[in-house]
């Protein structure tokens, strides 16, 4: 989930117009036209400000270039703006591992990945993700198949999810976190935090704690959309 600064942009630039010109100059150019249409459609939607932020997207495309990634997992789904981003990089014969409670908002976006040809690539899976996540663990032929995953989730079990994906992504396999700043809430005094954001705020900054001292990632955590940790299974 990606949310928006005090501002009103997405991301975490304090300067809405230097935001602005990332995304015009470097971002929007490269976007896929069937992106930018799930990205409108998403617009709509009550809770838009859930979506992947493009500068963060195209951030996760380049990673799974530079890794060949071919077998992908995905948990938080939303209305599809990554997981089309996934299909779309991948190789015709890459499949991604889908998982979300919410098939209704993954069904917004799923006319736009059906019109990209790219459906085949996706295995969608209505569930919770620890269930699923366990369920994919049973199958020893999935235990480190997968090249890379993303999680953009609850933040509550996002160490649960670390424990699994580290059983289910190779040796050189990278999972990426969204939303580990938190609404720059990480940083801020917890009197000043709203009362809804404090869960979230808690667990994220238990989990970046966490993740500095997990040797069996690299990691470094990047400023773009609602911050980013991109960790490197060693």
């Amino acid at each position: 989930m990606a949310l928006s600064n005090s501002n009103g942009s997405k991301g975490l630039l304090q300067s809405r117009e230097l935001f602005e010109y990332v995304l015009e100059t470097s971002v929007y150019p490269r976007e896929p036209e069937l992106l930018k249409e799930i990205r409108v459609i998403t617009a709509n939607h009550p809770q838009s400000l859930m979506s992947t932020s493009p500068d963060a997207g195209q951030l996760i495309a380049l990673l799974q270039k530079l890794i060949n990634a071919k077998k992908t997992i995905e948990i938080g789904v939303f209305t599809g703006y990554s997981l089309l981003l996934t299909a779309l990089t991948i190789p015709q014969d890459g499949k991604i591992t889908a998982i979300d409670m919410n098939k209704d908002t993954y069904e917004m976006g799923l006319p736009v990945i059906k019109k990209a040809g790219v459906e085949h690539k996706i295995n969608f899976i209505q569930s919770q993700a620890l269930s699923a996540l366990d369920e994919l663990l049973q199958d020893d032929e999935n235990r480190g198949s997968f090249d890379f995953a993303f999680v953009d989730a609850d933040k509550v079990n996002y160490q649960k999810y670390h424990e699994i994906l580290l059983q289910l992504v190779k040796v050189g396999g990278i999972i990426v976190y969204d939303n580990t700043l938190w609404l720059r809430t990480v940083a801020m005094p917890e009197e000043f935090v709203k009362e809804e954001l404090k869960p979230s705020r808690f667990y994220t900054i238990e989990f970046n704690k966490f993740l500095a001292n997990d040797d069996r990632v690299q990691i470094s955590q990047v400023p773009l959309g609602d911050g980013i940790t991109i960790c490197w299974r060693l």
